[in-house]
């Protein structure tokens, strides 16, 4: 059996070398991430196109190019310094910086229309040094992510859990600190295609109905991702059609954020 990658050492060493250039050449993996992105973007069930979202753990940026391609703009932290090279060295949409999530993450209060993040937050329930509270980390994390999101505003995190006492550990700090929401299981009963989200709701905008929690695939509820099937269809006319214009719309985009004050980035280090 495998030793989960959380327990062979930590992140920023774990991601770093050949383990980060793997993301930019292994199409497994880059087929793996990019489903697992479509299906949290599609629970974070967006009001509209154009949104600012946080992409946490991004990683090579894998994840944020299923968020460029839907329409939207983002910015992504991440741990490892290799595999924000990798990001950058694909000329990524968004913006990336090196920041550790169990530390909190450093954005003004609603900057965010909405969060992802995929198969990051495992990595907060081990403790790498003598000094390192899993608890303590994952409360810094979940109020901070509260702290960043707008009213109303959803996160979606795809994990890997170890067993029921992490899924119970994780959950609990999350709505200790405000969210609503639970733990959504794709594929229940199947062994290999299981799959676990974190559904958080950051309250709800003023004059809307309370949110609800999406129905899982494969457990009688629906049994393709909408989101994904659009993408198949659409994916080779929006890229001769969008070309430099959709680049140039999130360059405009991201202006107007930091013009309006909404993004903080000056106190972290920020990857050129």
């Amino acid at each position: 059996k495998m030793s989960r990658p959380e327990h062979v050492a930590p992140p920023e060493m774990f991601y770093a070398g050949e383990e980060a250039k793997k993301y930019a050449t292994n199409s497994r993996m880059r087929e793996i991430q990019t489903t697992l992105s479509e299906r949290a973007l599609e629970l974070l069930a967006l009001p509209s196109e154009n949104c600012m979202l946080l992409d946490i753990g991004c990683g090579s940026g894998l994840s944020g190019e299923v968020i460029t391609e839907a329409g939207h703009c983002w910015i992504g932290c991440d741990i490892s310094h290799d595999m924000l090279k990798v990001a950058k060295s694909m000329e990524v949409e968004g913006d990336v910086l090196l920041s550790d999530m169990g530390q909190g993450l450093p954005f003004r209060p609603a900057s965010f229309d909405g969060a992802i993040s995929i198969s990051a937050i495992q990595w907060l329930c081990n403790a790498d040094t003598a000094a390192a509270n899993p608890y303590r980390r994952l409360l810094t994390f979940f109020t901070a992510l509260h702290h960043a999101l707008v009213r109303g505003g959803r996160a979606v995190l795809q994990w890997y859990p170890e067993n029921p006492a992490q899924m119970e550990l994780v959950t609990s700090c999350a709505m200790r600190c405000g969210f609503g929401g639970g733990l959504l299981v794709d594929y229940p009963h199947s062994t290999r295609a299981k799959k676990y989200f974190l559904v958080l709701f950051a309250g709800q905008r003023d004059g809307t109905p309370p949110q609800q929690m999406p129905k899982a695939m494969g457990d009688g509820g629906k049994e393709t991702v909408d989101f994904a099937n659009k993408r198949n269809r659409d994916r080779r006319g929006k890229k001769e059609t969008r070309g430099v214009n959709a680049k140039e719309w999130v360059r405009n985009k991201k202006q107007r954020q930091r013009a309006q004050g909404k993004v903080c980035l000056g106190h972290v280090s920020l990857i050129v």
